[in-house]
């Protein structure tokens, strides 16, 4: 191995357009796809380790970060298959600053789910999962922050049953119209949305009648609704569904 001129490295002035030190030791070792697996094969978890076929291991171009944050940190994005053959990622943040930053685990979930939406622009139809890794080398130890993102939340139990569960879905176009005229102010809005494009408004003018003589809406709300039925709806007669809604 070849260490000759090791003076003139250090003494070699960096650069405004050079990589930081630690940016460059950092991808020159784990730019190297051997050096890259014996990482990933020691740090991973078991359970997700044994998920990964780290042959396929690649290097993927990019990175994620924020401008005014390259300074602090460094990223490096690795492809592989996963051991039942579905596309997935690592994510590897390398963070430089000395003092750890609090909400590091919500950051490194938006640098994931940007790993995902260019997989998806590239074409694919499903997300990929992208496991997150911090490589941390601050000066307070050990690391003081939580890795779970949920506990950057203020309520991190509230956020674990939002977050941890399907979203909630209101789906009008299986609900009943009694159950929609139920709705108080808000089912004048769902009956349109729902049958605005599926029959002839003049069969529900008289119950857009009736909730609008049930809840006195604003004028403006009344003239938008109005709009958008005469825009978008269809109507067999728009003079009879105009004189059921105003007599």
């Amino acid at each position: 191995m070849e260490y000759r001129n090791l003076n003139k490295l250090y003494t070699t002035p960096m650069t405004k357009s050079s990589l930081s030190q630690h940016d460059a030791l950092f991808k020159k070792f784990l730019g190297d796809i051997a050096v890259a697996r014996d990482f990933l094969e020691v740090h991973l978890p078991p359970h997700l380790r044994e998920r990964c076929d780290f042959s396929t291991l690649a290097m993927e171009s990019g990175s994620f970060i924020e401008d005014d944050l390259r300074g602090q940190c460094s990223d490096m994005l690795y492809s592989m298959k996963t051991t039942t053959g579905h596309d997935g990622y690592v994510y590897c943040l390398i963070e430089y600053q000395s003092r750890p930053e609090k909400l590091m685990a919500f950051r490194l979930l938006r640098y994931a789910v940007a790993a995902m939406q260019r997989h998806l622009e590239q074409g694919n139809d499903a997300l990929p999962v992208v496991i997150p890794l911090l490589f941390y080398h601050g000066t307070t130890s050990p690391y003081p922050y939580s890795t779970q993102w949920l506990n950057c939340f203020t309520d991190p139990e509230l956020a674990e049953s939002v977050y941890r569960q399907a979203f909630p879905l209101v789906d009008i176009t299986a609900m009943p119209d009694d159950e929609i005229l139920s709705h108080r102010r808000v089912a004048l809005l769902e009956l349109v949305q729902k049958h605005i494009r599926t029959r002839d408004m003049l069969e529900i003018a008289a119950d857009i009648a009736r909730l609008l003589n049930l809840w006195a809406i604003p004028k403006e709300q009344f003239r938008s609704l109005m709009y958008y039925i005469v825009g978008r709806g269809e109507t067999s007669d728009t003079r009879q569904f105009l004189h059921t809604i105003v007599p």
